[in-house]
This record gives structure tokens, C-alpha cells and sequence, in this order.
């Protein structure tokens, strides 16, 4: 692939027309690009269900189509079934709903092999007329937001109706659509749809070796830690198969948890590093998104921590939200930082006890019932924890610890090809600027 400059002229029809930042050779003199309304290449599909058997379908933001049980684990279409939108392979499917990531609502193409059906409520549906434009290509168009870019301009705010965005089908279909113009138009389509979708097979292969590597750690904590009723876990290091069980004590012989609140509007605390339970990434232990307690506005009091501290979140348990920074910082108030008052107990052991499956269940099974459930100290303390020798300790933190370091290089990877997707689909279609007409 060679750079080009964009270029934007008027043809002779008076449309405007330019060329991508990034085009592949065999198309490089192949002329400027044009646009499409999407009314002229595409019909709405107002057909429905009535007594076609199908496949309820639900969308995920980002994601695509994916079917009702598998999301919600049930069928929940209802006696409203028979009203549903029918949508066939290689229809799109327009949801009027609001995400963070879509504020203007996804499109997708469906690329299963059974008929579908859709909420009318909150979905349309069309279907490219022609082989132009390719619905790969189109909808590598919308995964980039296209149609959100456009409809903007119509949505007003707060502009709801039934849940959904009140969204005139009309303004959709004039959607301009970016296509190569003459008459190798289709074929550089084409070309497109397959580098970007050798690309989503590498970010697709990358996810999966992530994922993977998180289904062996969750599986290697439950054999590196005694199961209830257990005093040895099922898999230990040859150095201390014979080291015999291990001792069982309650956290509050081994753990104290800060107490006094500082006032993080006042320095030095304003100034230090805030965590909140959303800056603790579930399972793992990563921070992410760590601000200052100014920058971040925080006003109420909080916990102060250093680097001898383990933070456990103690809202929604089932979240396994535990950290152990690397620095002095203020945590929110509903955040334990909890620190070994016992020898017998390391720090790097403590985190993982803390993720651990047994404290897990133990956890959400003492978590005060209310609308936001959370484990109190008390619940905290009563804990009775397991503990094996310092060396055998630190041996498991080690181990666990290098898988997380593998995990994080890893998810890194896949981001890393993520970002390179990104910026593919900003180069190889023309700028959202140059599209407007």
C-alpha cells in the first residue's frame, strides 16, 4: 500500500469527489472517489415475521447481531415475535438505541445463514440492491460510525421516543455512502473488505489467545488454593509437596484496615494519585484511567494508602476488584486498603488470596443485601483464610504474578492491532469531513 494525499474536486455533476490517504497500488490511477446516497442503493425491509420460524435476535454495541438466548440466556421476543422484523444473510439492521460508543445508534450487517427477526420498535432494516456497494465494505463503512456522523445532524437532543432515538428513516437513507467511482469500483471494494477482514481474523485469533490465557489462570487458582473443606490445594510445587497442610487463621489475626478518613480537597491529598472502584479492572488487579484527586473533582473523604496496602473494593464483590499499587495515593471510600499485620502474611500473597475462588464465593455470600451489595469489615475480618509457609507464598505470587505479566503483554497486542484496525479504516476510506455533502 503507497500514501496518497487526499484531494477533494467537483465533478462535473457537481459532486464532490476525492481519494483515501491510503490506496493499494493496482488503484492508484483509478480516479477520485464519490458518494452514493444510501437510498439509492438500498431498500428498507419492512417485512415480518408472522409465520416464518427465525431467530430472535438482540445487538451488541460494537459486537453485532447476536441471538436473544445467547445474550439474555431466554427467548424474549414474546407474544410480539410474529411482529418482529424478518432479516435475511447480508441485510443491515439499523438500532435506534444510544450507546456510549455509538450515541447515534449501530448499524450491522448480518452475516448468519438463518432467517432473523429484529424489534420493529427500535430497528430498520435494508438491503443493498446491487453488488455495489459490497455489504463487507458498507459495513466496514458503519463500523467506523459513517451513519453516526451523518445522523447527528438530525437527532435532537433528548430526542427519545420509546426507549429509542428519534430517528426519521428518511434522513437515514440519504445517508451519503463514499464509493471508489468507474468501472473498478467493485474490485478495489473487494480488496478493502479483504485486508480489513484479514485484520479483524488476526485481532479475532489474538482475542481468543487472551482469553485462553485468563481461563488458565482462573483454572491454576483453583488448584493453587485449597478448595473448601480442604486444608492442601489439588497442584503444589515439588519443593513443598511434603511441607504438610496449610494453617488456617481469620483475617483479622493477619489484616488491619485504614481507618480515618482524609479530605481529598486539601493538599497534599488533592495532589495524589485517587482510585475509584472503576479504575481497579475486574479479576486482574490492573488500574486504569488513574487521575489526581483534583483533576478527577473528588469531594467526599477517603482512604489514604501507600505501597505496603492491597485494595479491595468492597462494593458488588462479584466484580473481584483487588490492587496493589506501586505508589501513595487516596482511594474512595469504598475501597478497603487492607495491610498484613503479620509476618506470616506477604503482601504479594495477600492480593491473590484476595482473587482467589474461595474468598470469591465467600465474599458474595456475605455481602449485605441491599441494592448495591458490599462485604462490610466485620465480613472482611470473619474470613478464614488459609496460609501456607512465606517461601510457598511467595512461590505462588510469583507464579501467578508472571502469568498476569504474560496476560497484560498479551492484551497489549491485541489493543496494538486494534489501534492498526483503527487507523486502516481512517485511511482507507476518505475523511468524514470530505464526506459531508
Amino acid at each position: 500500500m503507497n500514501l496518497k494525499t487526499p484531494s477533494a474536486v467537483l465533478t462535473a455533476g457537481a459532486k464532490p469527489a476525492w481519494v483515501p490517504k491510503l490506496r493499494f497500488p493496482e488503484f492508484q490511477s483509478a480516479g477520485y472517489w464519490t458518494t452514493e446516497t444510501l437510498g439509492a442503493v438500498a431498500t428498507i425491509r419492512t417485512e415480518k415475521v408472522g409465520k416464518n420460524i427465525c431467530v430472535p435476535m438482540s445487538i451488541t454495541s460494537g459486537v453485532g447481531l447476536v441471538s436473544q438466548k445467547d445474550k439474555f440466556g431466554r427467548v424474549i421476543a414474546g407474544d410480539s415475535y410474529k411482529n418482529y422484523l424478518l432479516l435475511k444473510p447480508n441485510e443491515f439492521a439499523y438500532n435506534k438505541s444510544a450507546t456510549k460508543e455509538y450515541p447515534e445508534g449501530f448499524l450491522v450487517l448480518y452475516s448468519g445463514t438463518e432467517l432473523a427477526a429484529v424489534p420493529n420498535s427500535i430497528f430498520t432494516c435494508f438491503r443493498v440492491n446491487g453488488e455495489s456497494p459490497d455489504v463487507r465494505f458498507l459495513n466496514y463503512q458503519f463500523s467506523d460510525n459513517l451513519h453516526g456522523r451523518w445522523l447527528r445532524n438530525f437527532i435532537q437532543v433528548g430526542a427519545r421516543a420509546h426507549g429509542s432515538l428519534s430517528i426519521n428513516d428518511n434522513d437515514l437513507m440519504a445517508l451519503p455512502v463514499p464509493v471508489p467511482a468507474g468501472t473498478n469500483s467493485v474490485s478495489e471494494q473487494q480488496k478493502i473488505a479483504e485486508c480489513l477482514g484479514s485484520v479483524d481474523l488476526s485481532v479475532a485469533a489474538q482475542a481468543r489467545k487472551v482469553d485462553a490465557l485468563k481461563t488458565h489462570k482462573k483454572g491454576l487458582m483453583q488448584q493453587l488454593f485449597p478448595r473448601e473443606g480442604e486444608t492442601k490445594p489439588r497442584l503444589r510445587f515439588p519443593e513443598f509437596q511434603n511441607a504438610g497442610e496449610w494453617e488456617e487463621k481469620k483475617l483479622d489475626e493477619l489484616v488491619q484496615v485504614a481507618s480515618g478518613q482524609v479530605d481529598p480537597t486539601q493538599p497534599p491529598y488533592c495532589d495524589l494519585p485517587q482510585i475509584g472502584s472503576e479504575n481497579i479492572e475486574s479479576n486482574s488487579g490492573k488500574l486504569v484511567n488513574v487521575k489526581s484527586a483534583g483533576d478527577k473533582g473528588v469531594m467526599s473523604g477517603n482512604y489514604a494508602f501507600d505501597e505496603n496496602d492491597v485494595l479491595y473494593s468492597k462494593i458488588r464483590p462479584a466484580l473481584n476488584k483487588v490492587a496493589a499499587p506501586a505508589f501513595k495515593g487516596i482511594c474512595s471510600a469504598d475501597i478497603y486498603p487492607i495491610r498484613s499485620t503479620n509476618g506470616g502474611l506477604l503482601r504479594s500473597y495477600l492480593v491473590y488470596l484476595l482473587l482467589s475462588p474461595n474468598f470469591l464465593e465467600y465474599a458474595i455470600r456475605n455481602s449485605e443485601r441491599g441494592k448495591i451489595p458490599k462485604v462490610n469489615r466485620d465480613g472482611l475480618f470473619a474470613y478464614e483464610a488459609l496460609i501456607p509457609s512465606p517461601a510457598e507464598q511467595q512461590r505462588i505470587a510469583s507464579c501467578l504474578s508472571s502469568l498476569d505479566a504474560l496476560i497484560s503483554a498479551e492484551t497489549q497486542k491485541l489493543e496494538a492491532l486494534k489501534t492498526h484496525k483503527k487507523g486502516l479504516l481512517q485511511q482507507l476510506f476518505p475523511s468524514p469531513e470530505a464526506a459531508k455533502t
